[in-house]
């Protein structure tokens, strides 16, 4: 569908684990001991119009280098800072598996996906029925691809158009009266910051 891409494999680009020192949370992310690390692949995820986060299914779930991954942005969710760039963007979770399990690994990922405030996840998960891309048969490939090529049209036909939906502008609403009480402060300074507490919104109206 064109554009540009930028990959990132995990845990090859990135394999830490949270350590749960909780500095995210209280004082800064880049008080995170892995935020360096981490760093290339934030600056990514904000330049991007569309995010695809893509697992194998690892005992019904998605594996455990995404699973860390997403723990690192813990503190991008709603309840605490969030990025105002998600709330424009699409997302794609794409999960794959010998026999069962794909709801389950792209709800894993969609969970994050919806809390950083993107608008509009897609997720679509295949059974392939083999552990290697190479033994998967053609006649699936070419049903796989026309799928794909179905959700690229509509990602596109929705390029700068997606808005907040209802469940999303509730649940931030909920998280701005949190703010405006000040549970922790280094949140409540961001939203304050932001406007957020006031009238502004990290979406357009």
């Amino acid at each position: 569908m064109g554009g540009d891409v930028t990959e990132f494999f995990l845990p090859r680009d990135f394999g830490e684990f949270c350590v749960g020192c909780t500095a995210c949370f209280g004082e800064s992310e880049t008080k995170c001991p892995h935020f360096a690390k981490l760093s290339p692949i934030t600056q990514a995820i904000d330049a991007a119009d569309v995010l695809i986060l893509a697992s194998p299914v690892y005992v019904f779930h998605a594996t455990g280098a995404m699973k860390a991954f997403l723990d690192h942005y813990g503190w991008r969710w709603m309840v605490h800072r969030p990025e105002e760039k998600m709330f424009s963007k699409q997302a794609v979770c794409i999960s794959t598996a010998a026999g069962a399990g794909m709801k389950s690994a792209n709800r894993d990922m969609a969970h994050s996906t919806f809390f950083w405030g993107i608008p509009k996840t897609y997720q679509y998960g295949v059974a392939v029925m083999e552990t290697s891309w190479e033994r998967v048969s053609e006649k699936k490939k070419r049903r796989i691809e026309k799928k794909l090529t179905r959700l690229a049209q509509k990602i596109k036909a929705g390029q700068g158009r997606v808005k907040p939906s209802m469940k999303t502008k509730i649940v931030f609403a909920v998280m701005r009266q949190m703010q405006k009480r000040g549970w922790n402060e280094a949140d409540a300074a961001y939203w304050r910051n932001k406007g957020w507490t006031e009238k502004k919104r990290p979406w357009k109206s």
